[in-house]
Formats: structure tokens, C-alpha cells, sequence
């Protein structure tokens, strides 16, 4: 159900030629309005907790709540639009959310999973025809997430051989999981970057999918267990030594930091964004 009963932000100042303030109050500037933000898929476990972290947030104003049936596009066309929507919805409708957001001119921070580079592309091209409009879609918010993909990357060429295993809640509904998807593909272009080849493997014979997905030539392999929330490994090994890199999320809280940061910086940031650590200086 669509909540807009938070009151639209106003502007501008009421003077009083009776008033004896002072001209250091006169001259003061006025704190800048919170940005309005709209958060589709708000009932749901991620959304609830990002609705709660932006109602903390003084310099954040939550103005809308979606869920499933509700009208994003006559909430964009409203007078009292937001200036930022963050969705944490499903794979199956999330494109189509990001490209009524573009087209309207609104910016737009995604959390959902399960994006390939063909729906990546028709956002870039959506956005061609929207300059100034910001998407950013991030595989996870969760900091020590994002700096496991980025010393992965950077380790990787060092290694003969890298595989991942991602673990997750039996209710997720993508395999593998967008963060282990874009940890492998970092893992690949740095070792295509530096001229190491693939990982070896002498195996013939195999019972299907015992040797995980491929990604980019990558081994990616997803555990489903209920108790577990977000974690992933990332495996390295030489002869002689072994380099485990592994991240636990065990609440979503963790993630907020990541999404508020993002909901901040995403107008600033024209075009498309993959991955949070380009908001984290990691890579330009």
C-alpha cells in the first residue's frame, strides 16, 4: 500500500519588518531541505529495515512507501515527487521500476539482485535520454561485503588457483547471488588484466553442477540453509598456502550504512553505478 502521508517538504521564508533579529540570524543560511525519498518493496524484510534507517536520518525524509500494486508512476508525476527511490523489490520487476524512475527523471538506488549485463545496458541506454539522473545498483550494501569483492580482486592474480562459495537463507530467490556474480567477475578481469590464466581443474567426469557455476571462468558455488543470512568465501590457493577471504552478515542492519550512503551520493553521480565501492573511493 502506498504511504504519502508524510507532508511535502516546503521552501522559502516569512519575513517580519517588526522583528528585531539580529543580522547575524538575518544572514544565516537556512539548513538544506531532507532529501525525499521513496522506497518501493517497503514491506518487505529489506525494505522495512531501510524505511527505519532513513526515518532515523535528519538529512532523510521517507515519503512514500510502495508495495506490490502500487502506482510508482503517478507517484513520479506527482508535484511532491521524491528526489531519490530505493528498491529492494524482486528481479522480475525491478528493470521495469529503474526505467519508469530514469524516464521521469528521478534518481534511483537498487538493491535488488539478480541483474545481468543486458538489463545493465538498457539502463545505460535509458539514461543516454535522461542526463543528470543517477542509478545506482549495488550486489550488496554491507561494508565488509564490498571490501571482500575489492581484496579478492586485488589478490587474485597472486593465486594459481580462486573459487567462491556464497551461503544464504533458503528464500533467496537468485543463484548465485549478485555479490558473488560480481566478486567473480572482478576476480576474472583482474586476472585477464594481469595475464594469468584459468583456474586448473583435471576433472572428466562430474555429476552436474558438482563443480558450481561459471562465471567469467570463475567457479561460483551457492549453499541454501535456513538459519544463515548473507556470507561468502572467496578461496585462493598456491602450492604450500591457502588465502581464505570471508564476510558474515548475520542482521540487515549492516547494510544501511551502504544504502544511506548511496541514497546521499547517488544525485551526484550521473549515469550508472555497479557496485558500491565507487562510492567508497575504492576504484574511480
Amino acid at each position: 500500500m502506498t504511504d504519502t502521508s508524510a507532508s511535502p517538504v516546503t521552501s522559502g521564508a516569512t519575513s517580519d519588518t517588526t522583528s528585531d533579529t539580529t543580522s547575524d540570524e538575518t544572514s544565516a543560511a537556512a539548513p538544506p531541505a531532507p532529501l525525499r525519498v521513496a522506497v518501493l518493496g517497503a514491506g518487505g524484510r529489506m525494505g522495512r529495515q531501510t524505511v527505519a534507517a532513513l526515518d532515523a536520518a535528519d538529512d532523510l525524509r521517507v515519503v512514500a512507501r510502495l508495495g506490490r500494486g502500487d502506482d510508482l508512476a503517478a507517484l513520479l508525476a506527482a508535484v511532491d515527487r521524491p528526489d531519490v527511490v530505493v528498491d529492494f523489490t524482486v528481479p522480475d520487476v525491478t528493470l521495469a521500476h529503474v526505467l519508469t524512475c530514469v524516464a521521469a527523471r528521478v534518481h534511483v538506488v537498487v538493491g535488488t539482485t539478480g541483474w545481468d549485463d543486458a538489463a545493465l545496458d538498457r539502463v545505460r541506454a535509458a539514461l543516454a535520454d535522461a542526463p543528470g539522473t543517477g542509478v545506482v545498483v549495488a550486489p550488496n550494501f554491507a561494508l565488509s561485503a564490498v571490501l571482500t569483492m575489492h581484496v579478492a580482486a586485488l589478490a587474485a592474480p597472486w593465486f594459481e588457483s580462486v573459487e567462491v562459495v556464497e551461503l544464504h537463507h533458503p528464500d533467496k530467490l537468485d543463484a548465485p547471488s549478485g555479490t558473488a556474480r560480481h566478486t567473480a567477475a572482478a576476480i576474472a578481469a583482474a586476472r585477464a588484466a594481469a595475464g594469468v590464466g584459468p583456474s586448473p581443474d583435471a576433472t572428466v567426469h562430474a555429476t552436474d553442477g558438482a563443480r558450481g557455476a561459471d562465471v567469467d571462468g570463475v567457479r561460483v558455488h551457492a549453499v541454501r540453509l535456513r538459519g544463515l543470512v548473507a556470507h561468502e568465501e572467496v578461496l585462493l590457493g598456491n602450492p604450500g598456502e591457502q588465502l581464505t577471504i570471508r564476510t558474515d552478515t548475520f542482521d540487515r542492519s549492516s547494510f544501511m550504512p551502504g544504502v544511506l550512503l548511496a541514497v546521499r551520493q547517488v544525485g551526484s553521480r550521473p549515469g550508472l553505478t555497479v557496485g558500491l565501492e565507487h562510492l567508497l573511493g575504492l576504484v574511480p
